[in-house]
């Protein structure tokens, strides 16, 4: 019995040691249960998705048991001067901002300064009595409305069931009404004020009564503006003081330095003949330049407006998989990981997932989908990233690309099947 004892105790030491300490380069996959032979399918088929001109290139990495086993970049910069993509190199990651803005709310809720079932007016007045869209006229763009049957809370926010839409990448009713108000998807804002926006969203109707359904929109914007007002400083403050620093995030910014330009990469968009080009103007249907993150701004998208490297969201997400700890730094409870990675949708409709707060999960009815196990979360940005976490596997896994609409969307699944046949243990 006391060997017994002893060796459940090394296997928990181990264990909590794993989750404890920052994440490091495995001396080999095998150490973690995954195939150094298996791997090189990534390779293989990295090049061939290059070869065949369905993405300039793409970066990807894997880390398993808190040992990085696939760190590589593959492809290109730029096609025309061949420019080689590096796996350090910074990348537009759009939405994948939204995980580390529901984050700073989830620090805030610890901190006793909100509650999730908080009604937003409570901290923006203007989100008080608010109405539902009713009638659409689309010729005109006027509308009618009729009473919300509830305040949106915070915890709607976090779950994208407040009704609220997308501006510019919306709905057809919500892109005419948001632009009417001068409201935008976030990015390119440079001479706006983030709470004088928000504060014009809460007088807009909602597309939907509270909590009636999931629609994907400017909620994590709102919750950025949140963090402002509770917190008293700015998302890019917060961030940088409360997440970026503690975890040792060197290469995660709103605002993107001059010294750190050359390493953000270009942006393409697949032409009607299946060619690539690069983009730099009109990107998410208006006048956004792919130069937005070094464009001095003070308006700070929590939905949309960080630019990234695969190393330093590889330890956010490893952060969140070791229950809010990462390297001695306890930024979050189990608990509030746990919340975050939990169904709070229940049963609205959401594809074969749900949805937590933040985050889509892998429900025990969807993992037979993929290889994916349950509780497995996720999420990705528009420009052609994403990101998993499967707790059970004890994995984290990313691929970015950095395209703006491609045929080729299936991609990042197979990169997903390639990963998990590299499991070995």
């Amino acid at each position: 019995m006391k060997k017994i004892l002893l060796i459940l105790v090394l296997v928990s030491f181990e264990i909590t040691s794993i989750f404890a300490q920052s994440i490091s380069l495995a001396p080999t996959p095998e150490t973690v249960g995954i195939s150094s032979k298996k791997l090189t399918k990534i390779d293989r088929e990295m090049k061939y998705w290059v070869d065949k001109g369905w993405m300039n290139g793409a970066a990807a990495l894997v880390i398993r048991k808190g040992k990085i086993v696939y760190h590589k970049a593959h492809g290109y910069n730029d096609l025309d001067t061949k420019a080689l993509l590096k796996k350090d190199d910074i990348f537009r990651i759009a939405s994948q901002t939204k995980a580390i803005t529901s984050v700073a709310i989830m620090m805030l809720y610890e901190d006793g300064k909100l509650l999730l079932d908080d009604p937003v007016s409570k901290y923006i007045p203007t989100f008080k009595k608010q109405n539902v869209l009713d009638k659409f006229n689309e010729a005109d763009t006027t509308f009618t409305s009729i009473p919300a049957n509830k305040e949106i809370t915070i915890r709607e926010l976090l779950s994208h069931t407040s009704g609220l839409g997308y501006a510019s990448i919306g709905s057809k009713e919500a892109n005419a009404i948001y632009a009417k108000a001068k409201i935008s998807a976030g990015l390119g804002e440079s001479n706006h004020s983030l709470l004088d926006a928000m504060s014009r969203l809460g007088t807009l109707p909602l597309m939907h009564q509270p909590g009636a359904k999931f629609t994907y929109g400017l909620n994590t914007d709102l919750l950025g503006c949140l963090v402002e007002v509770i917190s008293g400083e700015s998302l890019e403050s917060f961030f940088k003081t409360r997440i970026f620093e503690p975890l040792g995030m060197k290469d995660t910014y709103f605002n993107l330095s001059q010294e750190k330009a050359n390493r953000l990469v270009n942006l393409y968009t697949e032409e009607k003949d299946g060619s690539l080009k690069k983009q730099t103007t009109g990107m998410l249907n208006g006048p956004v330049g792919s130069e937005y993150p070094l464009i001095p701004h003070t308006y700070f998208s929590g939905g949309a407006g960080l630019s990234s490297t695969l190393l330093d969201y590889g330890i956010f997400l490893q952060m969140i998989l070791n229950n809010g700890k990462y390297n001695g730094q306890q930024l979050l409870s189990r608990n509030a990981v746990r919340i975050m990675t939990s169904n709070q949708i229940g049963d609205i409709p959401f594809g074969g997932d749900k949805f937590g707060l933040g985050f889509s999960v892998v429900t025990d009815k969807s993992s037979g989908k993929t290889m994916a196990q349950e509780g497995t979360f996720a999420w990705g940005g528009a420009f052609s990233t994403s990101y998993w976490v499967d707790p059970k596997e004890k994995m984290v896994y990313l691929i970015y690309r950095q395209m703006l609409g491609s045929t080729h969307g299936d991609i990042s699944e197979k990169f997903r099947a390639l990963v998990y046949q590299s499991i070995a243990d």
